[in-house]
């Protein structure tokens, strides 16, 4: 018995220029995802009671929504591109 909580980063993209690149960083409790920053929406999204509240005080702080905007290029193209060459590159 106990609680299970944790936070995923996800890079979808399905063009090999990135430019259709989108940045989810999600906070779950319990296997519920309670609140997400999505790229495209530029902005913390609730989806509980509880996450709703979260994402009103993300949503107020512009360091953290900055970081999460820049997250795109600093974490998804950087990782892409690396795991892609490593990949493409091998025939």
């Amino acid at each position: 018995d106990g609680y299970y909580e944790y936070d995923m980063f996800e890079c979808v993209y399905s063009t090999s220029d990135y430019s259709d690149m989108v940045y989810l960083h999600s906070y779950s409790f319990n296997k519920v995802v309670d609140v997400q920053f999505n790229s495209s929406v530029g902005k913390f999204v609730g989806y509980t009671e509880q996450g709703v509240k979260h994402a009103e005080n993300f949503n107020k702080d512009q360091a953290i929504i900055q970081q999460e905007k820049a997250s795109v290029d600093t974490f998804c193209r950087h990782n892409a591109q690396l795991a892609d060459s490593a990949v493409r590159d091998k025939s």
